[in-house]
């Protein structure tokens, strides 16, 4: 059997049964769908937040209280873990490639300004917060440069707490209060949006110092560090360590960098990804079963013909071969129909819903389209031997 008697035979039975092979190809098509929404969405979400974790810059290291990873040793040594401090802050900027430190503190306060109140996120942080974090000021200034110890009690205002406080008026210089203490407006931060769940436009910014007082504490949160770009990550880190394990005289924090975060989220977002397209391969199934099902009823139907065939000098492998194609065939028009549906619903998306990150993978498609030919594939085995296994006579015989 030639291959051009192969093709014509294979795409023969496709016309001759419109109908059935449309509806065949129909349950492979949605799983695809499925599969290129699903990914898609999943994709989406993944650049998205990768993208809203970068925007902070990715020359940031990040130490926290504690080590998270140990190996072991007496339960007496966990209450000996050092807080983190402003003085340790100071330290660290003198650690090599380290251009600032941020000693950072956050909590939930009251803020009143012209007989308006209402509480919001309240972030310690030092002068070079905003430029290490690519904050930018809209009026005034951020936080100066003051005493880390002893600053002046000077408060910063996003955007939308801005505006929810002042409605428009100048506050440049006004008071306001802060857990009820007095702040006086150094300057208004410009709109940052929502990241990750944070609002940064609905906050205030004070000296890490005068949070410290305020929530009552006597450590920090963490401590950010913003290195040169370009050099090691490595050495930056190995300097940190060493001036803060000869501080507290043991290694009892844990330093993070950007790409750590990365590739922790990456990883995370990845699984998520791969999690959804498997739930759209269960439709994929379901149109393998339509496959086997329609292609077993098909080799009842034309045992004559693959009688004749046989009849003929047709081999086993030929017939095999020719009922092969024909799923394969079916299983791949309807993955390129699904291409299409799933694609273009994406993009649909993508309009209709700005808010929803939607975004395609090529990796993903043709992912999508191979395991639709295999699944194609793998119904219409059985069937296919079962049409190479007829004799001849006893097929011709057939009515």
């Amino acid at each position: 059997m030639r291959f051009a008697d192969l093709v014509r035979l294979t795409t023969g039975s496709v016309r001759a049964h419109r109908l059935r092979a449309a509806l065949t190809a129909l349950g492979i098509g949605i799983g695809v769908t499925a599969v290129v929404l699903l990914t898609s969405i999943g994709e989406g979400v993944h650049r998205f937040v990768v993208s809203e974790f970068t925007q902070f810059g990715t020359n940031i290291v990040s130490v926290t209280p504690g080590k998270t990873k140990t190996m072991g040793g007496s339960i007496g040594s966990l209450g000996n873990v050092r807080p983190l401090t402003v003085d340790d802050a100071e330290a660290l900027g003198r650690a090599p490639y380290v251009i600032s430190t941020n000693a950072m503190v956050q909590g939930n306060a009251e803020v009143e300004a012209l007989g308006r109140k209402r509480r919001t996120t309240v972030y310690g942080v030092g002068h070079s917060f905003a430029e290490a974090f690519r904050f930018e000021v809209a009026e005034g200034e951020f936080l100066p440069a003051d005493d880390p110890r002893a600053p002046r009690s000077l408060a910063v205002l996003g955007s939308k707490m801005y505006h929810e406080l002042f409605r428009g008026e100048n506050a440049l210089g006004k008071t306001i209060r802060v857990g009820g203490q007095r702040y006086r407006v150094a300057g208004v931060m410009k709109p940052k949006g929502t990241t990750l769940g944070f609002d940064l436009d609905d906050t205030v910014y004070i000296p890490t110092a005068k949070s410290l007082e305020l929530f009552d504490r006597d450590s920090v949160f963490e401590i950010q560090l913003r290195h040169e770009s370009g050099v090691s990550v490595d050495e930056v880190v190995t300097g940190i360590r060493k001036i803060l394990s000869a501080r507290h005289g043991d290694e009892d924090f844990t330093i993070t960098t950007q790409q750590q975060m990365l590739d922790t989220l990456g990883s995370v977002l990845s699984v998520l990804t791969f999690a959804v397209g498997a739930l759209g391969s269960i439709s994929l199934l379901v149109g393998g079963v339509g496959i086997f099902t329609i292609m077993t009823i098909g080799v009842s139907e034309r045992t004559a013909e693959i009688g004749l065939l046989r009849a003929l000098g047709a081999q086993k492998n030929q017939v095999l071969r020719v009922f092969l194609s024909e799923a394969v065939v079916l299983s791949a028009l309807g993955g390129v129909a699904g291409l299409a549906a799933g694609l273009g619903i994406a993009a649909a998306l993508d309009i209709a819903v700005p808010a929803l990150p939607v975004s395609y993978s090529p990796m993903f498609i043709i992912a999508a389209e191979s395991l639709a030919i295999a699944v194609g594939l793998l119904a219409g085995i059985l069937p296919a031997v079962r049409a190479a296994g007829l004799e001849p006579v006893d097929a011709l015989r057939t009515d």
